[in-house]
């Protein structure tokens, strides 16, 4: 496939880039290549491949999920800069 100036115009002015009008022929050129590689890369044999997320096979560390008693109140709000009746008090944004 091939891209001409009107659809690399059209692309520049979606993608909201500013491209001179002598410059279009190039920006065509550019595009037609990086459709002609995605359509190389659509010729590959993948037939059995697993997909993957990663290039190295790892995992996440894990945590256990362990359910604590919470209960922490006074330490949790010792942080904040004003604190009332075991609540986070913060400025009023709405009028």
């Amino acid at each position: 496939m091939s891209i001409d100036t009107d659809t690399a115009r059209k692309v520049a002015h979606l993608a909201r880039i500013a491209v001179k009008e002598d410059d279009l022929p190039a920006l065509a050129g550019e595009l037609s290549a990086v459709v002609a590689f995605m359509e190389q890369l659509n010729e590959v044999d993948v037939d059995g491949v697993e997909p993957m997320t990663s290039v190295t096979p790892m995992r996440l560390k894990r945590r256990e999920d362990v359910v604590t008693d919470g209960n922490m109140v006074d330490k949790i709000l010792s942080n904040a800069p004003d604190a009332r009746e075991g609540f986070f008090a913060v400025p009023k944004v709405v009028e």
